[in-house]
């Protein structure tokens, strides 16, 4: 039976039409959508039904009665019951095609816009790719150990995982060695989490610890340090908290092409999970802004300096935007580890309007935005009136895209030149995507 079946439904039949952007199945049975979990476009399924709601009912699939040709055997045997995925039964090519199908109805839909081009999809490793995650971990009495790995796709519960396909190594097999580790301490109920950050040359995990290791969890904290190869840190409060158990921690970075000393990061900070697909990324970034020597660029939401400092080789200067105070300090520190001089980075509050800030009043060629899931819409005035030839908008959510292009296009008179999906996060339902923009509709 499969995972969330309720015993007492009844099996229905329906034809699968869709795929939802949560990797749901959408199919219409009796006039009433019908999201299933497990099914895929094209698909004839036998299904139950779970939760029901006013518009929507949720299923999951009892059985195949007729498999589309892109439908594959799942890797992880925890598929479908592990949040951590949600498209490991879709060929890898056809999960691409379906992230860009969604990123265009979005752009239709909500901006009423459409890329004059689309860029081919920027991809990368499939598997063992993602160097950032955060794990969630609980004791569990009635099984005796401690269980560590994502939420459970239907319910709050960790999930019982004995390794991880997606995660990049060593990480994607700690996950045994780790419950061991915790289910052994003295303070095995008081760990709630484990946050991932593999860099080039470390791999760090941070253990929120709501209470004092006692000194026999210090001396199995350092054992699995040395055994697995791995850094421990201890996060007893805020992040401000986060101290390395066997200091001093090997520096963590990541190397980005133009960067001899690379971007350095501490393991809490935010990096884009996939390694090669971000290279892929920064370098395409640099590409569609088409950067000359006398530019002056700016960079929103800029963090560690991803795109910013690598553009800096190519513009006269940059000026570098992020809402958090602790990233613009390394995003200096950064700067000053590459010996790059022409790189001013700044804190501003980009989730408001930013009238009166140094910035907005500055002309600059060139924008890169790369905000977070809310999108940039506060900014979008500003960034339309400061002379900009180029905008390079690289978005984690389609629909906040959607919405901020509409804008540039209907509000400020941009022209959408072309989009494209990256595969940042294979075998999910997360979509990575970027666009770029010139003055002037089509």
């Amino acid at each position: 039976m499969a995972a969330g079946m309720s015993a007492e439904a009844a099996a229905e039949e329906a034809e699968v039409e869709s795929l939802a952007h949560d990797g749901r199945g959408v199919a219409r049975v009796a006039g009433k959508a019908v999201f299933v979990h497990g099914a895929l476009p094209g698909e004839r399924v036998r299904l139950q039904r779970g939760r029901r709601h006013r518009r929507h009912d949720e299923a999951v699939v009892a059985d195949v009665l007729r498999a589309a040709p892109e439908r594959v055997e799942p890797r992880c045997p925890h598929f479908g019951v592990c949040g951590g995925c949600s498209l490991q039964h879709l060929r890898e090519d056809a999960q691409i095609v379906a992230k860009q199908r969604q990123v265009a109805a979005e752009l239709a839909r909500i901006g009423r816009v459409e890329p004059a081009s689309w860029l081919p999809p920027l991809t990368g490793p499939t598997w063992a790719y993602r160097r950032r995650a955060r794990l969630g971990c609980r004791w569990v009495t009635q099984k005796g150990r401690s269980l560590v790995g994502f939420r459970e796709r239907a319910g709050f519960r960790i999930a019982d995982i004995g390794r991880c396909e997606v995660l990049a190594e060593p990480a994607g097999a700690l996950i045994t060695p780790l419950s061991e580790l915790l289910g052994g301490l003295s303070i095995r109920d008081r760990v709630p989490q484990v946050e991932v950050a593999i860099a080039d040359e470390a791999t760090a995990l941070v253990l929120r610890v709501l209470a004092e290791p006692s000194p026999a969890d210090l001396e199995a904290m350092r054992a699995f340090e040395s055994r697995h190869r791995v850094e421990l840190y201890l996060q007893p409060g805020g992040l401000d908290t986060v101290r390395p158990l066997s200091p001093p921690a090997t520096p963590l970075s990541y190397a980005l092409p133009g960067l001899p000393a690379g971007i350095a990061f501490e393991p809490t900070d935010f990096v884009q999970v996939n390694a090669v697909v971000n290279r892929k990324m920064v370098a395409q970034a640099l590409e569609l802004l088409a950067p000359e020597p006398g530019d002056a660029a700016l960079d929103l939401f800029c963090g560690l300096g991803n795109f910013s400092l690598p553009l800096a080789g190519h513009v006269a200067r940059v000026t570098g935007i992020e809402g958090d105070a602790a990233l613009v300090a390394r995003a200096r520190d950064n700067a000053a580890r590459n010996g790059i001089a022409n790189a001013a980075f700044e804190v501003g509050d980009l989730a408001r309007d930013p009238a009166g800030a140094g910035w907005a009043a500055g002309r600059y060629e060139r924008v890169l935005l790369d905000p977070p899931r809310a999108g940039a819409r506060e900014v979008l005035a500003a960034v339309a009136g400061c002379g900009a030839r180029r905008i390079v908008y690289v978005s984690c959510h389609p629909g906040t895209l959607a919405r901020d292009a509409g804008e540039l296009v209907h509000a400020h008179g941009f022209r959408l030149l072309a989009a494209g999906v990256m595969d940042m996060f294979p075998h999910t339902s997360h979509v990575e995507s970027i666009a770029v923009f010139e003055p002037g509709r089509a």
